[in-house]
């Protein structure tokens, strides 16, 4: 009866009721008593051009029933006072639900007519088709839509926002100023190219995203959580794991206030779901994903289809919960000894999740030269897709510290 007495007290509206009067709100809506009470509040409304209060529409329906038995009474004024504690649904909810409720009972008049027509008790198609005539104008529901503000100061305000989280290397930065809640950006590159460096650089390092004091939750099914806390403490400290030895005073000093505001977790096995659950109860600012892909629910042989699936539910859980999500994703081995790589190279899903991402950074580097014993340290990011603030495409080139898990200018 709740939702019934919600929809009633919402009727009570002036505005509202104008709008589903009618046919738009048939009486097999209500139960028998609730019912009862609406057509006292038709009456209300056909007299009065105002909203009508409980203790007004109370007092009319005992005016029209005074022959009520005692029992009777007593139990309408259960209903007028449930009626009483009840708030009115936001008209766009209240306007759904009905719309929904009006459907089922089109539909019903609709099931009923083909049993009869199914059994032969009906040989004619005219009550179908003046049951359809008398409710096609109506089947759908009259709409109420708050148009989202577009005013100057609130697209500058939102503009001025879409780089909330600044990115720490002075190469990108001057490139993409940095990323936001509702951005999905799909980090990607061959194995051993330094993918969680890179992630780990740009949350942990000098003026990263945890510095600046984003929030950041970091889920790992690729690489064990000793093995990416190790990136972060040495990108944290800018120091490596065996200078931390040798410092750890130092070292602590350094990683404590960054570490604050970064948690890691081992979630192989883990869906899209449970990320979305986990965002939802520690509402994060910066979700790493690593790696994107092995949060997908298989739901068929065809990897873009689920890939694509998984991506669009991570973008809706960044735009729902005003996070910015990092999806780390493999290259296939299409991009080997490549410098110049784009979104087709993607492992999996060519164009599925790559067309959900607001950007793109694929990592690539120098191929081998055969008889070459120096540290390859140079790294190439590929600015593949970009639909945020100056949409700059090409390429960066960056240094990678892998001792130290950095990537510099």
């Amino acid at each position: 009866m709740s939702v019934e007495l919600t929809l009633l007290r919402s009727l009570m509206q002036k505005d509202f009721y104008d709008d589903h009067k009618g046919i738009k709100c048939p009486d097999r809506l209500f139960s028998k008593d609730v019912r009862k009470i609406k057509n006292t509040l038709d009456y209300a409304m056909d007299l009065h051009d105002k909203d009508v209060t409980v203790d007004e529409l109370n007092a009319l329906f005992d005016v029209q029933n005074t022959t009520m038995t005692t029992a009777n009474k007593e139990a309408y004024q259960i209903i007028f006072t449930k009626l009483g504690n009840q708030k009115p649904m936001h008209q766009d909810i209240a306007q759904e639900v009905f719309s929904k409720l009006f459907q089922q009972v089109i539909g019903e008049d609709i099931a009923n007519l083909g049993f009869d027509y199914v059994n032969g008790q009906k040989n004619s198609l005219e009550p179908l088709r003046k049951l359809l005539n008398d409710y096609q104008d109506n089947f759908i529901p009259n709409l109420t839509v708050e148009w989202d503000e577009m005013s100057i100061d609130t697209l500058l305000k939102a503009n001025d926002i879409q780089s909330q989280w600044k990115f720490n290397i002075p190469t990108l930065a001057r490139r993409i100023e940095g990323i936001s809640g509702g951005h999905l950006v799909i980090i990607g590159a061959r194995p051993n190219t330094g993918k969680t460096s890179f992630h780990a650089s740009l949350v942990a390092s000098e003026g990263g995203f945890a510095s600046q004091g984003a929030k950041c939750l970091i889920f790992c099914n690729e690489e064990s959580t000793d093995r990416v806390g190790s990136r972060y403490l040495s990108s944290a400290t800018n120091m490596s794991m065996d200078e931390v030895k040798g410092n750890t005073a130092l070292a602590s000093k350094r990683y404590d206030p960054v570490n604050a505001n970064i948690s890691v977790k081992d979630t192989t096995g883990k869906g899209m779901d449970w990320v979305e659950a986990v965002v939802k109860a520690y509402e994060p600012d910066i979700v790493v994903l690593d790696m994107g892909d092995k949060f997908a629910s298989r739901t068929g042989d065809r990897s873009d289809i689920y890939l694509k699936e998984a991506a669009i539910h991570a973008r809706n859980i960044a735009k729902q919960y005003k996070c910015a999500i990092l999806w780390m994703s493999q290259l296939s081995a299409e991009a080997e000894g490549k410098i110049m790589v784009d979104q087709s190279m993607l492992e999996g899903s060519k164009t599925g999740k790559a067309s959900e991402a607001d950007l793109m950074i694929l990592i690539s580097k120098d191929p081998v030269i055969e008889g070459c014993e120096g540290e390859d340290t140079i790294r190439h990011l590929v600015i593949a897709k970009n639909k945020l603030k100056g949409g700059w495409h090409g390429k960066i080139d960056v240094q990678l510290d892998g001792e130290r898990a950095r990537f510099t200018a």
